[in-house]
């Protein structure tokens, strides 16, 4: 298998892991990672990045939407290996670290087995490291509000309730917003295609998930980037909305 890399705007690329996306951001030699894949995805992370002419040496910092294995999981590699600083909202931090764990139990998808991708879903994150225990040792927070001094200069916006200190990126340059699990386009567990919330199970807190929806209406952007799925192109205002109204139908 190789890595899905797409490239969505100048100096970004959506890069498409097993069942699960990453981004990464150029400027020059130098690049961010937004997200790093389950643990299994390490071979696909580095082929990526080798893809847009970069390297783990080149990456400036990686930052991570929220601390789920499938979006952590290389990232205290590239720390360890490499001394790259791993950013998160400050909420965040002690998640990463694993003082606590905000995840969808075995229990939660045994419950839900009976539907339609649930199981399969399930083989596969085991399989790629979804149970796996992968804290990063020493996680910090942003350094400042507003845009971080990175390539592609992101600007980290916080959505809680797929987690607690769930973060999106804006790109206002670009047009471009990030949106991790707070707001997607598919996932093996869904039955439907577009703009969307994961399943109940995945939220920490539902109802504040719904509510960060109206968050990301605000942030100006015609293509979206999310956590799961595929590319989003048209206003990122009206994909929230899609989501927050097929959310109070209970998709």
């Amino acid at each position: 298998m190789r890595a899905d890399v797409q490239q969505v705007a100048d100096g970004t690329y959506l890069v498409h892991g097993s069942n699960t996306n990453w981004v990464i951001l150029t400027e020059g030699d130098a690049a961010t990672l937004v997200d790093t894949g389950y643990p299994g995805d390490r071979r696909l992370l580095l082929d990526s990045l080798a893809a847009v002419g970069s390297s783990p040496e080149a990456v400036a910092a990686v930052l991570i939407t929220h601390a789920h294995n499938d979006h952590l999981g290389s990232a205290e590699h590239l720390r360890g290996t490499y001394g790259t600083p791993v950013q998160l909202h400050e909420a965040e931090v002690p998640h990463a670290r694993r003082e606590f764990l905000h995840q969808v139990s075995v229990g939660q998808v045994l419950r839900n087995g009976w539907r339609p991708g649930v199981l399969p879903w399930a083989v596969h994150a085991i399989r790629s490291g979804g149970t796996a225990h992968v804290p990063v040792t020493a996680p910090e927070p942003f350094p400042a509000e507003g845009p971080l001094d990175l390539p592609g200069r992101p600007v980290p916006v916080h959505t809680p309730g797929h987690t607690e200190g769930h973060a999106v990126f804006h790109l206002p340059h670009a047009g471009v917003v990030i949106s991790g699990d707070a707001l997607v386009t598919g996932h093996p567990t869904s039955r439907i295609e577009g703009p969307q919330l994961l399943p109940d199970m995945f939220h920490h807190e539902r109802a504040r998930a719904v509510a960060s929806l109206d968050v990301l209406e605000g942030l100006d952007g015609n293509v979206l980037l999310p956590g799961h799925g595929p590319v989003h192109r048209g206003p990122v205002r009206a994909a929230a909305q899609r989501a927050r109204e097929r959310a109070l139908q209970g998709r």
